[in-house]
């Protein structure tokens, strides 16, 4: 691939560490924020799009749209575990990425892309949303395949900024978009989704020609069987924890949309846009945070990395504290800024407490589980996701069976305790053997 050596980067590269105590606090939050620009304003889109959403479309519908936004999420997580670690392991270890590499890693994506395609269509179609809006968000789950892999690419190779404007693009369509099919009386579903598949072709162009040159050769450059030893050494186990962490952080989601319908999936979802903020910080920093643990651990500074997983934690921590506190402003003294005819205050308080304490235990497992992803303990993790998952499910469906939707996010909390005290038990054996 004749232009693929602009899209790699030089291995090593360290992070210049600030004079001072203050300095190290200015350079720890300015970083923050940048790493999250980008993230903050898709979930700034996104939260507006589900008010809309709800504001404008009957409860069913709305619970339809929520659901797109858990499965096609569940589609880029899934490239991210197949990609974003490998990419970083491979565009930061001690030989540079080649050319050759970056061939099956975009040979690799297509591929991935056209079975997420097919996937979000059938989840769609059991879902009972229609042929036609379930081909079009569909098309909208491709092209965003596509665009979380640029995504991982940019961090892995040192071009965070690529990512933030593609971030920035998406947003800003987005909500214009929606913003016109408002003031015209055109927000329908289909209308909506295609404003979807609008702003995330935006974001792909967003990444360049050089970018979008490299990924279509790949049609017919690159080998997947190049691919083979890194499906075989990292991206297989990644892969399996994401999925089984899915079923844990979200079966309810699933459960509850392919049993009981999206209408009665309508009132969790409204509990969850509450924890937007705290969500976003989960899955955003995440990207940033395994790139520079891995450089340090690479380095063999361990202290850095240490110290970047107690930094995570605070920073999830402060802003959980800070979104819980806005949700019970909110239910308190406004909830009619939310909530429409239609929907249970009680219930909707009911969730959104739940909600919390499954984010609160994200906060705490997260930083550990990114620090053994960028030490290469991807076995050990899908160990545990997928005995998290086991107990998700299992909960899950017991509860929604005998009590209801509600009740059933306990399942989604067990699992999570699960999974959390099986990453602190492996994290602290890496530790005492790289100690």
């Amino acid at each position: 691939m004749s232009d693929a050596a602009p899209l790699t980067a030089t291995a090593g590269i360290d992070r210049v560490k600030a004079p001072s105590a203050l300095g190290d606090l200015v350079s720890l939050v300015l970083r923050y924020a940048f790493n999250t620009l980008g993230p903050f304003s898709i979930a700034g889109a996104h939260f507006l799009s589900s008010l809309l959403f709800l504001r404008f479309l009957p409860q069913a519908q709305f619970g339809l749209f929520s659901f797109v936004f858990v499965v096609v999420p569940f589609a880029l997580s899934m490239g991210g575990a197949l990609f974003g670690a490998a990419l970083v392991n491979t565009a930061n270890g001690k030989v540079p990425m080649t050319a050759a590499e970056l061939a099956a890693y975009m040979k690799a994506n297509l591929v991935y892309a056209g079975l997420a395609t097919v996937t979000i269509f059938g989840l769609m179609t059991a879902g009972t949303a229609s042929v036609p809006l379930a081909a079009i968000v569909a098309l909208y789950g491709a092209l965003m395949t596509i665009r979380w892999f640029a995504r991982c690419h940019a961090y892995a190779v040192h071009q965070i900024p690529r990512a933030i404007v593609s971030d920035l693009i998406y947003s800003s369509v987005l909500v214009s978009g929606l913003g016109i099919l408002v003031f015209t009386h055109n927000l329908t579903p289909i209308f909506a989704a295609l404003a979807l598949v609008l702003c995330s072709a935006c974001a792909v162009i967003g990444f360049g020609h050089e970018f979008l040159r490299a990924q279509a050769s790949a049609l017919w450059e690159g080998s997947l069987r190049a691919f083979l030893p890194i499906w075989r050494d990292l991206a297989r186990w990644s892969l399996l924890g994401v999925i089984s962490t899915e079923l844990t952080a979200n079966a309810h989601a699933y459960l509850v949309t392919l049993i009981s319908g999206p209408k009665a999936f309508a009132l969790l979802a409204v509990g969850s846009l509450f924890m937007r903020p705290a969500s976003l910080v989960m899955t955003a920093l995440p990207d940033a945070e395994r790139a520079s643990m891995a450089r340090a651990l690479n380095a063999g500074k361990y202290g850095d990395a240490m110290r970047a997983v107690f930094q995570f934690r605070v920073a999830g921590l402060v802003v959980l504290a800070g979104t819980s506190a806005l949700a019970a402003i909110i239910m308190i003294w406004f909830p009619q800024l939310i909530l429409k005819r239609g929907y249970d205050q009680a219930s909707v308080i009911a969730v959104v407490c739940l909600w919390v304490a499954i984010m609160a235990i994200r906060a705490l497992r997260t930083p550990e589980s990114i620090l053994l992803q960028a030490g290469g303990e991807f076995k050990p993790l899908a160990g545990a996701s997928v005995n998290s998952s086991i107990v998700s499910l299992a909960f899950t469906t017991i509860l929604l069976l005998a009590f209801g939707p509600i009740i059933s996010m306990g399942g989604v909390m067990a699992g999570e305790l699960v999974m959390a005290l099986q990453i602190f038990a492996q994290a602290r054996k890496w530790r005492a053997q790289h100690a």
